[in-house]
């Protein structure tokens, strides 16, 4: 992030002292008396310190993939640690200006831009694969797989679990409405079209049952043929003319079924991972979501009638579209077994074998970096059991998925385009407008971060 010529360590102590500035109290105490690691089980190894943020049943299934490795050799033994994760970063941070990060990260968090370019990161290509192994990534890794985790043509994380969305269809409001679900619209138009047929309201006239809303307006750029990032050549796109197309689309949809309805309906949602769920509620007839869902909805509605498809592209957009996160393995600068690390994400992720990292994948309901994980026996009879995740796995495979653009000011950058949908839904600018002004402010921005000595 800064272009100047301070040591990794003086770079370090910046972040962590801007870290330190928005700790609470209370947050710095959560910080200092987390409990420490697990007692070692072969003190004769070289130890790989292992920090993660999953907890409850997630934290048992990653321990079990620990314990696995574990058991598959003899050199090293991987020692996991769960921390909370609001405040993994700064724990992390001040590891870091310590001289004593981990050896390898569970990150989920938009770290790796500003981390990588303030040197805190290994570039996995360049210290750590072979080329060999290199070579198999950029083959074989699914598309949004190799964004999730690069900076600048390098490869800084590799994902362990990709997060997609796709359109989750409740069957028997379809059936109510007369729709069938082989005739699933090809275009997105067609898919607000049905939204307009499932929709209800009540005897007031409040909206009681969205049919669809296409509101998210990250999600539909890509879609549009536009997109916030161009992957080839690192640089921000902005005021484009499919970025304009997909606003105008989702402000003339929220515009034709009621703003103030919909902030009304909206108000009383509850997005939570239990029962409450709008679309296990009835509240939603179709709508877009991961595919953590499907769990929810075997372990919270097992009876509920279901289907999970694409959002279908607007008419001459792009197929399979969307935005993306995930969970990604890290390894730091300063780690004391940075072999170690690589070998338990080569393990973990399946680089080192697809077959055998196929059966921790559906441990966790993840979606795999490789199509040689999810066309192993063992996913495969994961996919059959909940046939939804090939939607995801389809989708997953498409271009047109990109994560958050990979800049160093990213927290700033969601921001703005956030304020972005907000400026037209309140009507306080047209979609031109608003998109005008968010490239003007990320230059405006780009041009302070310049003063103040900053490469990006």
């Amino acid at each position: 992030m800064a272009a100047d010529t301070g040591s990794a360590p003086q770079r370090w102590l910046r972040l962590v002292t801007i870290a330190a500035a928005v700790l609470t109290v209370a947050g710095l105490v959560l910080v200092l008396a987390m409990p420490g690691p697990a007692a070692r089980r072969y003190p004769q190894r070289r130890p790989v310190r292992f920090w993660h943020m999953w907890t409850a049943e997630w934290k048992v299934v990653v321990e079990r993939i620990v314990q696995e490795f574990n058991d598959s050799q003899d050199v090293y033994e991987v020692i996991p640690l769960s921390i909370p994760a609001q405040s993994a970063d700064t724990k992390f941070l001040l590891a870091a200006a310590g001289g004593d990060p981990p050896d390898v990260m569970g990150q989920w968090n938009s770290i790796i831009p500003t981390w990588a370019e303030n040197g805190l990161l290994v570039p996995l290509n360049r210290e750590l694969m072979t080329p060999a192994e290199w070579d198999t990534f950029q083959r074989r890794a699914y598309p949004v797989c190799k964004k999730i985790g690069v900076y600048k043509g390098d490869l800084y994380g590799v994902a362990t679990g990709t997060n997609i969305w796709a359109c989750y269809l409740r069957l028997d409001h379809l059936r109510e409405a007369g729709l069938r679900l082989e005739d699933f619209p090809d275009t997105l138009e067609g898919l607000v079209t049905w939204g307009r047929r499932l929709q209800r309201s009540d005897a007031t006239g409040h909206l009681t049952r969205a049919g669809f809303l296409p509101d998210w307006y990250l999600m539909y750029c890509t879609g549009f043929g536009g997109g916030f990032y161009d992957w080839e050549n690192y640089r921000l796109t902005l005021d484009t003319p499919g970025n304009l197309r997909a606003l105008e689309f989702i402000d003339a949809n929220n515009t034709a079924v009621g703003k103030d309805q919909l902030q009304r309906f909206r108000a009383g949602l509850n997005w939570g991972s239990g029962i409450e769920w709008p679309f296990i509620t009835g509240a939603f007839a179709i709508t877009v979501d991961g595919q953590w869902r499907v769990e929810q909805l075997r372990q919270y509605a097992p009876a509920l009638e279901y289907a999970v498809r694409p959002i279908p592209p607007p008419a001459g957009g792009q197929p399979h579209f969307g935005w993306a996160n995930g969970n990604f393995m890290i390894v730091p600068r300063g780690a004391r077994e940075p072999r170690g690390a690589w070998e338990f994400i080569r393990f973990w992720s399946g680089l080192a074998n697809p077959e055998r990292a196929a059966t921790y994948a559906t441990w966790g309901g993840w979606l795999p970096l490789t199509p040689d994980v999810a066309n192993a026996p063992a996913y495969r009879d994961y996919v059959a059991k909940h046939p939804q995740f090939q939607t995801f796995l389809e989708v997953m495979d498409s271009p047109n998925v990109c994560p958050t653009p990979p800049v160093p000011y990213q927290s700033f950058l969601m921001a703005r385009i956030s304020r972005t949908e907000e400026k037209v839904w309140f009507g306080r600018r047209t979609p031109a407008q608003a998109l005008a002004e968010l490239a003007d402010e990320v230059a405006r921005e780009l041009a302070r971060r310049k003063e103040l000595g900053y490469a990006d």
